[in-house]
């Protein structure tokens, strides 16, 4: 499956700069926008879905939220399978052309509207355009490379990447605290928009497919290179890691908000030369927000994804992929289950280091086993672990949140279990009854617990913490499935040693 001979003689004559050709470094440039406006509006727009107590928010539930992160995973993630042959097929450029401009509909559409059925619109909309955008780059990228240069290659993309993670999050604190939620979508729609000048200097990359054949075949060989049950087996290893890192990335703006004191981190803050606005004033004292916490992973991927790219060099793929698998579970488990600050820094920082070890390896096994003239195809493939991983997720995160970790819904519960708020009402012991039976609606529930306890915001959180322990029922089925996936990929390496073609 592996050869990249044809690659190698194309790229004889291009230009380099820094042992890379110009087209590399050009599209390495389209990627850094595309990832800034995404990350712009990713980091915190599951705040701005569900939080309860966010002024400005929607309102929408952990069950909406997951719904809407389903449908988000399915065309981002899942269409590419299909999308990548096409791009292959039809053109790089044209396909990425197609692509931004769907993404700023989607962007705008997403400012503008509220309603649950609009707001889940304009997501399909950017998700769909975020579809075409990976396979048609990536595909772009990968014949830019060869196997000589492909694991350094791929690590310096996915450090553009988290360039573009690193910038959006406290971009997005500065614009949704100082001018409102629209502005934060609409700037992630004018920064995808300078693509469009970038699209001016984009040469066309040959993909080596052949461009006779009609959409059904290319998307009857879509299917048909699925039929390798080695690959298929390899997609659902991963799918099993990513649904845990999604899930950690998804849920973790919520949990912050309702339970971690970062307190600690907001005072150092204070006394360093970081800018100020890093410290928020809120009802349990001063705190960092959480896209400015879990930034740190950004942070650190910029910092270190090359040199860690460059140590990793001549380990195979696949047990690179096994240890960034076993220090993502690691650092999962203490970030959530810690209410400190600087514990979910530390677990912070061992996640970042198994994503750096497992995230771009993922794209550089599938292009060196992809055979010529099916870059973008099989780097459309790299998107099934992602999107079935954030779609299963998606409908965990809304289930487990929703019934076990939500601080708002575990308000609700003790004034039910723990109070006479009922007044001689009864309640059927199922959370989408929680607001009929104690006639408290769920934006309020917090603040009426602590009205009927009388303790302030800081304590009352610790009173529901000790009493429902949200950190082992939300965090622990996630890790237990990150565990299995080690696990698999464990017995996958050392079967992957007897097939040539898959032995990278």
């Amino acid at each position: 499956m592996t050869s990249d001979t044809p690659v190698s003689d194309a790229l004889a004559g291009r230009r380099k700069f820094l042992g890379f050709t110009h087209g590399y470094w050009m599209l390495n440039t389209i990627e850094m926008f595309e990832r800034l406006a995404y990350y712009l509006v990713r980091s915190v727009v599951a705040i701005y879905i569900m939080q309860a107590d966010d002024p400005g928010g929607l309102h929408f539930t952990a069950a909406d939220k997951g719904m809407i992160y389903l449908l988000w995973f399915g065309f981002q993630s899942v269409l590419p399978t299909f999308t990548g042959g096409y791009a292959d097929r039809y053109g790089y450029k044209k396909t990425l052309a197609l692509s931004i401009t769907l993404n700023v509909i989607g962007y705008v559409i997403m400012a503008t509207q509220t309603s649950l059925a609009g707001f889940t619109f304009g997501i399909i909309v950017l998700a769909t355009g975020s579809a075409f955008f990976k396979p048609s780059l990536q595909g772009s990228l990968a014949q830019n490379l060869t196997s000589k240069n492909s694991s350094l290659g791929w690590g310096i993309f996915y450090w553009v990447v988290n360039v573009g993670a690193a910038i959006g999050p406290m971009l997005a604190n500065f614009l949704r605290h100082d001018y409102g939620w629209t502005a934060v979508f609409l700037t992630s729609a004018a920064i995808m928009s300078l693509n469009y000048l970038m699209l001016f200097t984009y040469r066309e990359f040959d993909s080596g497919a052949d461009k006779t054949v009609g959409p059904g075949q290319v998307f009857v060989r879509t299917i048909k290179n699925l039929g390798d049950m080695r690959l298929i087996t390899w997609l659902l290893i991963m799918s099993c890691f990513w649904l845990m890192m999604y899930s950690l990335w998804d849920l973790q703006p919520n949990f912050l908000l309702d339970w971690n004191d970062s307190g600690d981190v907001a005072r150092f803050v204070q006394n360093s030369i970081l800018p100020d606005s890093w410290a928020v004033e809120t009802d349990r004292g001063l705190m960092v927000p959480p896209e400015i916490l879990l930034n740190l992973n950004a942070l650190l991927i910029v910092a270190l994804m090359i040199p860690v790219s460059w140590a990793v060099r001549k380990l195979r793929t696949l047990e690179s992929m096994i240890i960034g698998m076993g220090m993502a579970t690691a650092g999962v488990l203490i970030a959530g289950f810690t209410t400190t600050g600087a514990m979910l820094l530390l677990g912070v920082v061992g996640f970042s280091l198994g994503e750096m070890l497992t995230g771009p390896k993922k794209n550089e096994y599938l292009g060196l086993i992809s055979p010529p003239g099916k870059k973008g195809l099989y780097l459309g493939y790299v998107n099934i672990p992602v999107g079935i991983g954030g779609m299963v997720g998606s409908k965990l995160q809304g289930y487990v949140y929703g019934n076990f970790g939500e601080k708002a819904v575990l308000a609700l519960k003790y004034l039910a279990e723990h109070t006479d708020h009922l007044a001689g009402k009864s309640w059927n012991g199922k959370v989408s009854s929680l607001e009929t039976a104690t006639g408290v609606p769920r934006t309020e529930a917090f603040a009426t617990l602590q009205d009927v306890t009388g303790l302030d915001a800081a304590q009352a959180t610790e009173l529901l913490w000790n009493t429902y322990h949200p950190q082992y029922l939300v965090w622990t089925p996630f890790a237990m499935i990150g565990v299995a996936a080690i696990i698999a990929l464990v017995i996958f390496a050392r079967l992957a040693r007897r097939w040539n073609d898959m032995n990278v």
